[in-house]
């Protein structure tokens, strides 16, 4: 297992050797919106949301004067954006009212927050505060499980607590942001690029469809 996991590493560093977070945002609660934004959508459609709403509403208080349905229209390219409005309402009224304007580091405060769950709140402590944790989106899922790191019926938490064990502690930031790029490079849900990857030989999803 251990060079397996170091090959998987190994080949990371040099499809990805400087991958990173590409949701755009300059103030820290702006990354906490992005976050919760990007589910089951593309970070591209947040970043062409995200720069709309915030040159609109430029603070956390003119955020939360901002009449609801104006944030819906601004988002409405993504999924799920009345529900996601309403928690970006949330959010900005929780950091004004319960944390004194700034965005906690500890994860149960973070996960207190509207919309923000265990993934969400694992992106947010990695990109902001640097803290080691190896949050598990779909591209993870999916990968973990095509490489036999996971079970198919292990869900998101499970496949994290599985990654963690095998991966290094000073690599689990630098590991998550290069696996979600892999996902959406080579390892995408449909037709993935097997035939050039140069792990396929350790890959479930390949060697079943070799066959």
């Amino acid at each position: 297992m251990k060079n397996k996991i170091q090959n998987i590493l190994d080949y990371l560093d040099e499809l990805f050797p400087t991958a990173r977070c590409e949701l755009l945002y300059v103030k820290d609660y702006e990354l906490v919106i992005a976050v919760m934004l990007s589910s089951q959508t593309t970070d591209k459609a947040v970043n062409e949301v995200t720069s709309l709403l915030f040159s609109k509403y430029q603070s956390l208080e003119a955020l939360q004067k901002a009449p609801l349905i104006d944030i819906e229209n601004i988002i409405k390219q993504i999924g799920l954006y009345k529900t996601k409005a309403k928690n970006i309402k949330g959010i900005v009224n929780d950091l004004i009212n319960r944390f004194d304007y700034k965005v906690p580091s500890d994860k149960t405060l973070l996960m207190s927050l509207p919309g923000v769950g265990n993934k969400t709140a694992g992106v947010i402590r990695t990109e902001l505060f640097g803290i080691p944790d190896l949050p598990v989106d779909t591209h993870i899922l999916r990968i973990a499980k095509r490489l036999n790191l996971a079970n198919e019926d292990d869900d998101s938490l499970k496949v994290e607590k599985k990654l963690k064990k095998v991966i290094p502690e000073n690599r689990w930031i630098k590991s998550h942001h290069q696996l979600i790029h892999f996902g959406r490079t080579y390892c995408t849900a449909r037709n993935p690029k097997c035939t050039s990857c140069e792990i396929k030989e350790i890959c479930v999803y390949n060697n079943k469809n070799a066959k």
